[in-house]
C-alpha cells in the first residue's frame, strides 16, 4: 500500500469534530470499553496493518458482491466507478489502521466528523471529484455495516494469533471501535437529534 492515501486528510487542518470529549467519552462508556480493549485494540492492530490488503480485499467483495452497496460507487452511466472504489479502497485501509493505532482525541473525533461528511449529502462525491447520481450513503447501510466489519476480521486475525482467549479480546476491542467510529459518523445525519 502506497504511503500517499488519495484523499485522506487526517494530517491537514480539519475543522473541529461538534463532538466533544464529553460526549465520546459517554460513547466509550455505552460499548463498556475499557483499557484493556484499547491494549487488545493496539494488539490487533500489530497484526492487520501488514495484512490491511486482506482486510479490504474481503470487505471490497463483499461491497462489490451486494448490488444495493456497491450502488454508492456508480457514476452517471449507473456503473460502479472504478476509480471511484480504488481511492475510497485506500481510505477504507487507513481507517482500519487508525482505528487500531490512533489515540480517540480531538484530531481523530475532526476525521470521524470528515468520514461521516463524505456519506453525507454535504460531501459526498467531492473529495475524488466523482460525477455520480448517490447523493449519499443510506444511514441505515452505514449502521448495518458495522456487522460485516467486525465479523470479517475475525479468521484474519485467527490466521496470526492461536490463543483463542486474545483472538477474543481483538474482536470484541475491534467490535466496540467501529460502533464508535460508524456512531460518529452518523452525527453529520441526526443533526441535533445526535
Amino acid at each position: 500500500m502506497s504511503n500517499v492515501v488519495a484523499g485522506y486528510t487526517y494530517d491537514q487542518t480539519l475543522p473541529p469534530s461538534p463532538v466533544q470529549r464529553a460526549d465520546l467519552a459517554q460513547l466509550l462508556t455505552d460499548v463498556m470499553w475499557t483499557e484493556a480493549d484499547a491494549a487488545a485494540l493496539r494488539r490487533a492492530g500489530e497484526i492487520l496493518r501488514p495484512h490491511v490488503s486482506e482486510v479490504q480485499d474481503v470487505f471490497y467483495d463483499f461491497i462489490g458482491g451486494t448490488p444495493h452497496l456497491v450502488d454508492a460507487f456508480v457514476g452517471p452511466d449507473g456503473e460502479p466507478d472504478s476509480d471511484y472504489l480504488a481511492a475510497v479502497r485506500g481510505r477504507f485501509g487507513q481507517w482500519v489502521i487508525d482505528l487500531c493505532t490512533r489515540d480517540f482525541d480531538e484530531r481523530w473525533l475532526a476525521y470521524q466528523e470528515e468520514i461521516g461528511l463524505r456519506h453525507h449529502s454535504t460531501k459526498k462525491n467531492r473529495t475524488d471529484a466523482v460525477d455520480s447520481p448517490r447523493t449519499h450513503v443510506p444511514l441505515r447501510h452505514i449502521t448495518a455495516l458495522i456487522v460485516p466489519v467486525t465479523l470479517t476480521i475475525r479468521d484474519l486475525l485467527a490466521a496470526h494469533e492461536s490463543d483463542t482467549a486474545e483472538v477474543d479480546a481483538m474482536q470484541q476491542a475491534w467490535f466496540k471501535a467501529v460502533t464508535v467510529s460508524l456512531v460518529l459518523w452518523s452525527r453529520p445525519f441526526a443533526g441535533d437529534l445526535w
